[in-house]
């Protein structure tokens, strides 16, 4: 589709009609050289002398160019562009963060596969939650660890198979043997304060209670809330237990309650997916779609083509018109009005 970005500058195309139209000629007075003969010199030429000026006058093809040459510059200056099918553009409307507990606890064996085999609570957590980002193929998703200390193990993004990996890559231990609730949500604090997104949701996963956090976890969760952040909390541990391996499903409860988040419970694999599954479908993913039409700016074209014709027509007067009249000049001046 072809337009123009400044159509009402063709407004001006009828300015040297107008300036031709109400202006006065231009004239320019020169001192002539006086001949004391002159009388003499007229009478021998048979020469009545008059008053009068000297009007200079363009040939055809510099009136044919003139106006031409305006029309393209004018025609430059509209701003001649050519808008390219639109592009259609999809980016994800929230940022999901995924923070999952490692401490030494997470190795307990109490979990069962679907086959039947016992595994520790960190492998069947690593499983629900590969399923749980295949689902999600619109957010952008990051990923948090956190035992004695929290760090993020993969940022905000939508490249889903690489936080896969560095998913299935999360070992026990590997943030130390603590639990530092409080510190993984600073960390999700920290990992979005430049989001442009204003959806922002933290799903954290723990079996333990805030034994190591620098920063207390309900101070965490009012920090979080005032940055748009909706914590939904997941205890898989036993509540019963004492001392690390107890889960503070109140704490839990409180942490999600000041986000307006939810808080859950699960007590086996079967437990945990459905969790899952349930946020899943109570955080749909949110996008946003955007209308884009590249614009491909022509203004050179005709800007050239009048450049072009104003060089051709100075080369064709220097070059063709310019000897012709020298020629014709000396044949006047020659004897009998001949060449010579």
């Amino acid at each position: 589709m072809w337009q123009l970005e400044h159509p009402w500058l063709l407004l001006v195309l009828p300015l040297p009609l107008l300036v031709w139209w109400l202006l006065p000629p231009y004239g320019e007075r020169t001192r002539a050289v006086r001949v004391p003969f002159f009388d003499e010199l007229t009478k021998a030429t048979g020469q009545t002398p008059a008053r009068g000026a000297v009007v200079l006058r363009g040939n055809w093809l510099r009136r044919v160019l003139a106006p031409l040459c305006w029309v393209l510059v004018v025609l430059a200056l509209a701003g001649p562009q050519h808008l390219e099918p639109p592009i259609e553009r999809t980016e994800s409307a929230r940022d999901l963060l995924l923070a999952i507990d490692l401490s030494g606890s997470m190795a307990t064996p109490d979990f069962v596969d679907p086959q039947g085999q016992r595994i520790d609570r960190l492998s069947a957590v690593k499983g629900v939650v590969d399923d749980f980002i295949a689902h999600r193929t619109t957010d952008r998703i990051g990923l948090i660890v956190f035992g004695t200390n929290a760090f993020p193990q993969a940022p905000l993004s939508l490249d889903h198979v690489a936080v896969r990996e560095l998913l299935d890559e999360l070992r026990v231990g590997m943030a130390g043997e603590q639990t530092a609730i409080g510190d993984a949500i600073g960390v999700a604090v920290k990992m979005t304060e430049h989001s442009q997104q204003r959806e922002r949701v933290l799903i954290l996963l723990t079996d333990g209670n805030d034994t190591a956090g620098r920063i207390p976890a309900d101070k965490a969760a009012e920090i979080a809330k005032a940055g748009h952040i909706v914590i939904h909390t997941i205890g898989i541990g036993d509540p019963a237990a004492k001392g690390e391996n107890r889960v503070d499903l109140e704490a839990l409860q409180r942490i999600a309650s000041a986000t307006g988040g939810r808080s859950f419970r699960g007590e086996n694999r079967e437990q945990l997916a459905d969790i899952y599954a349930l946020l899943d479908r109570v955080t749909p993913s949110k996008v946003k779609h955007s209308v884009y039409r590249p614009k491909l700016k022509l203004y050179y074209v005709p800007l050239g083509a009048a450049l072009l014709l104003m060089i051709a027509y100075h080369l064709l007067m220097l070059g063709v018109l310019a000897p012709l009249a020298r020629r014709r000049a000396l044949s006047q001046l020659a004897p009998g009005g001949s060449e010579s």
